[in-house]
């Protein structure tokens, strides 16, 4: 009996060992570049940014007519208007706030490590993750890059999708064997404005950097190859040299929106281009004010068609003459009508096909009015939240990979080794709550469960640390404050259990 599992890891084994190498095989790399700017993956992302920046299809589509062959042609006649609703960046926007718009929580025993990654993730991180969460919600994938700026402190970059070639180690695409980028840069040849084009190929061994000229691979003497980044030592002569590290890794970070990577612009791009179509096409029906009507003309001749409309559109009034046979000529209108409420129904639909092909919710939905309770608001944002978990089943995956690259930082700079310390990333939705019931079970909770959990669900809180610890001080100001009370109270009991026992001048209690 053939065990498949077994016969595909040795296959893969084998086509990735041959990978590796002709990885120096210039000619390997340059089919590699041109099979990538032809396939579909790339194609994808491309129309994926282009559709979230508004340029759809609709714009470059031309209105047409059928001509006297009975095929469609262009016409310039008529009016041509090409309007894009944009729901696809609505949709879009929507996913990647409902995950990143809150910071998130970061979480582990050492509280010096803790401060640690949040000064690395700081306001600045949290952007850029937002923006590589974009790129994987629009492409099915977006990356980060992972390096040093001239303080030597450790940064993330984000690369665009669509530049980035990568060499998969594994069937799952969950090790990267090496990745390659290919970008453009604009610049002068002469006096000739010219878009030059670069690659470069990361490694565990460092990195390849090349021109793209022709479809064919020139060493970038501007740019030299080498290591991923640079060390600065000094001598104890006061001489500084710069020493050449790489990475153990290979320093790309993937984040992607789904385990298969699928773009979200193939759900919906069929939907997006029917909206566009229906506002258009509804818009040029409204503008073609002379011919909201058909025009029946009878014993009229010696002018053709254009002329005839031309004239009416001008001065809005038609001579009609009677031949003398009793058959007087005549013009009557056959009045073609713009029902509004079709266009309006054929627009809901796609809108809310729309929403639910994209798994997004529906703001304006009629059950978020008034007082809804909890039951409906997460009943509307059900199929968000389930495509958010598995977002952030990839993006947990991910951040494993960024704290390697921050754990090694924090080593190399003495900082400290926290190589085996475990840390919790917690996702902060920004779901609609109905506060007044949340609060309400907040505070049913109180003895029952610890103050720390009762904070994390409380939809006042975002950072339940600092929240514990403004209890504290508060807690705290509350017994100086009535410390000088209980003394008193302490010294007024005090004096009565001395007369009661007799301490007092050594004459005992009173006698009545």
């Amino acid at each position: 009996m053939i065990d498949y599992g077994s016969e595909t890891r040795r296959i893969n084994a084998i086509v990735n060992a041959g990978a590796r190498t002709r990885m120096n095989d210039i000619r390997f790399l340059e089919k590699e570049i041109q099979k990538w700017k032809q396939s579909p993956i790339r194609r994808d992302m491309i129309l994926a940014d282009r559709y979230y920046q508004g340029d759809h299809d609709i714009l470059h589509t031309p209105r047409t007519a059928i001509n006297e062959k009975g095929e469609l042609e262009p016409v310039k006649n008529l009016p041509d208007n090409r309007i894009v609703d944009n729901q696809y960046q609505k949709a879009v926007d929507q996913k990647k706030n409902y995950l990143l718009s809150k910071p998130i929580t970061v979480t582990t025993q050492n509280d010096q490590y803790t401060s640690a990654l949040k000064d690395i993730m700081d306001k600045r991180f949290l952007r850029t993750l937002k923006r590589v969460a974009g790129d994987s919600i629009s492409g099915g994938i977006g990356y980060l890059y992972p390096y040093y700026n001239e303080q030597g402190q450790l940064q993330f970059k984000r690369f665009n999708n669509y530049e980035i070639i990568p060499f998969w180690a594994d069937e799952e695409h969950t090790e990267l064997d090496c990745f390659g980028r290919l970008y453009q840069m604009d610049g002068y040849e002469g006096e000739t404005e010219k878009t030059f084009e670069f690659f470069e190929l990361y490694s565990s061994n460092g990195v390849d950097r090349y021109q793209l000229d022709g479809g064919h691979l020139i060493p970038d003497l501007l740019h030299p190859s080498g290591a991923h980044y640079l060390v600065e030592q000094h001598d104890p002569d006061g001489q500084h040299k710069e020493i050449p590290y790489n990475w153990e890794r290979v320093p790309l970070i993937p984040f992607k929106r789904n385990a298969h990577e699928i773009p979200l612009i193939k759900c919906c791009k069929g939907l997006q281009d029917g909206i566009n179509l229906m506002v258009s096409t509804f818009e040029n029906n409204m503008c073609e004010d002379a011919r909201n009507t058909i025009l029946i003309i009878v014993n009229y001749d010696g002018q053709n068609l254009g002329e005839f409309r031309r004239n009416l559109s001008q001065y809005g009034a038609v001579k009609v003459r009677n031949d003398g046979s009793g058959a007087g000529g005549d013009v009557r209108a056959l009045t073609v009508e713009v029902n509004a409420e079709n266009y309006r129904v054929i627009l809901e639909i796609f809108k809310q096909a729309l929403i639910e092909n994209c798994k997004t919710y529906d703001a304006k939905d009629a059950r978020l009015t008034g007082d809804a309770n909890q039951m409906h608001i997460q009943t509307i944002y059900q199929d968000i939240e389930l495509d958010a978990q598995e977002m952030e089943t990839e993006y947990q995956a991910a951040f494993e990979d960024l704290l390697w690259f921050v754990d090694q930082y924090l080593g190399s700079t003495g900082q400290g080794d926290y190589e085996q310390e475990e840390v919790d990333i917690t996702f902060n939705r920004n779901i609609l709550v109905n506060e007044t019931e949340l609060i309400d079970n907040c505070m049913k909770s109180v003895g029952f469960l610890p103050t720390k959990l009762i904070l994390q669900k409380h939809p006042w809180v975002d950072d339940v640390e600092e929240a514990m610890k403004l209890l504290e001080e508060e807690e705290q100001k509350k017994m100086e404050q009535m410390d000088p009370y209980q003394q008193a109270f302490g010294q007024k009991k005090q004096q009565g259990e001395d007369l009661e026992g007799g301490e007092i001048g050594g004459e005992g209690k009173p006698r009545e």
